[in-house]
């Protein structure tokens, strides 16, 4: 028998890939191509794009185009979790796949790794947020323009940067609209000249406002508002309404006990320049009074309504002006801040009339916390709207939009009536280092 030939084949040998390589284009197989491209076409895309993250241009620092200790999956990780940009930061996986330039396979299982190591969550669905920071993060840039220098807007302009400054990495620019509308303006253009990341409007006209607000949306710069609505703006402050509503409810009840709810007069001292939203205070302090004396006795009484533009003098030369044509006795004042009120009491006070008039104020400033303490003032409270502590929920909300979160279009600050019966246990050390008062008590 003769014995079989053995045919020997040789086969072409090939080099054998890359370990990190072959993972990636594995991972870019595992699921379906929706766009209809071959498996060796995403093969050879994921070899071009790891071969630019070698050579330096995935932004983490240049390495040699063929460095051997080059671990690519780790460097798709990094530049995954720098795609989220902040700390906190929130971004779909459609978001993250065009961003970062990867394929979906690769950012979905990379996803899944740094879910279960710690460093992103899923947050819903197809929704993670980063749980770190990048080496190289940036700071916040917050533009903040103030309101002039009155105690109130003092009090959240210092709030605001002893957050910055215990937060650390803000760079706060701070500016003063000074009740100008030029100013206004022209602090909004510097604001967006210097690319501020969020800015932070604190502005009375409503006429302006819009104004602003396209310049800001023009430059894509998200903007939170303080007390006043801007168009488009994240509005943080006291809802208006309610607050005026509690201090005239509270008048309404004095009213009922002290004159058998018989009202001569109701005094608003009202600022026609700001927004409807901000005038809301009167209109409540209004609603508030009727719903406890009732339509028939508020009826009665003459509503008369000052525009002391948010000035003590102002305030008190139209209220003086007033009582030189008025001979009611019994009269409730109110109005949108602390500083008209008190200066229209001021006015009672020096015409000898201060007997016939019960006041209550908005914001509870520094000077209406030291007529609440005065003995024998008709200053009956005023409502808090706790102003030092605006500074930590500004940055919050700043951070927040910074980093893509959600953020309601309205955060409400809390808002408490005082009186001189809990004034004292709220503030207890403002005895301690009282400024000096431009009111009734001098």
């Amino acid at each position: 028998m003769r014995p079989q030939k053995i045919r020997t084949v040789r086969r072409k040998t090939v080099p054998s890939p890359d370990k990190d390589d072959t993972l990636t284009a594995s991972l870019s197989c595992e699921l379906p191509r929706p766009d209809g491209r071959t498996t060796q076409g995403v093969q050879d895309e994921v070899g071009r794009r790891a071969a630019r993250s070698s050579r330096g241009e995935s932004g983490l620092g240049k390495v040699g185009r063929r460095d051997p200790y080059m671990i690519k999956s780790v460097v798709h990780a990094a530049n995954l979790l720098a795609t989220f940009g902040s700390k906190g930061a929130v971004l779909s996986l459609r978001d993250l796949t065009s961003r970062s330039k990867l394929t979906r396979g690769i950012v979905f299982r990379l996803l899944y790794t740094l879910n279960r190591c710690g460093f992103v969550a899923k947050v819903g669905a197809n929704q993670y947020r980063v749980l770190v920071s990048h080496p190289h993060e940036p700071k916040l840039r917050l533009g903040y323009a103030s309101l002039g220098d009155d105690p109130f807007v003092r009090e959240v302009t210092n709030g605001l940067r002893f957050a910055a400054e215990r937060f650390g990495d803000v760079d706060l620019l701070r500016m003063d609209n000074r009740l100008s509308r030029t100013r206004t303006i022209r602090n909004a253009d510097y604001m967006v000249r210097e690319r501020v990341g969020v800015a932070i409007e604190y502005l009375r006209d409503a006429q302006i406002a819009p104004i602003v607000a396209a310049k800001f949306h023009a430059a894509g710069i998200p903007v939170i508002t303080i007390n006043n609505p801007l168009p488009g703006a994240i509005y943080l402050g006291v809802n208006s309404y309610e607050a005026g509503y509690a201090g005239g409810h509270f008048l309404g009840n004095w009213a009922l006990h002290n004159w058998d709810g018989q009202v001569e007069e109701v005094v608003l001292m009202d600022i026609r320049q700001v927004s409807e939203v901000v005038r809301s205070r009167v209109s409540g302090a209004l609603d508030g009074i009727t719903k406890v004396l009732g339509e028939h006795r508020t009826a009665r009484a003459k509503i008369v309504r000052l525009d002391g533009g948010g000035d003590f003098e102002k305030s008190w030369r139209l209220t003086r002006a007033h009582l030189l044509s008025v001979k009611a006795k019994r009269t409730l004042v109110c109005g949108i801040n602390d500083t008209t009120v008190l200066g229209a009491l001021r006015a009672y006070e020096e015409a000898g009339r201060v007997s016939h008039c019960a006041a209550m104020g908005q914001n509870c400033n520094p000077e209406a916390r030291k007529e609440l303490r005065r003995p024998g003032s008709r200053f009956l409270g005023s409502v808090a709207y706790f102003p030092e502590q605006y500074g930590e929920v500004l940055l919050r909300v700043a951070l927040q939009l910074s980093q893509g979160l959600f953020v309601p279009p309205a955060v409400f600050v809390e808002h408490r009536l005082l009186t001189r019966g809990n004034v004292d246990a709220v503030y207890p050390f403002d005895q301690e280092n009282e400024p000096p008062q431009r009111g009734l008590s001098e």
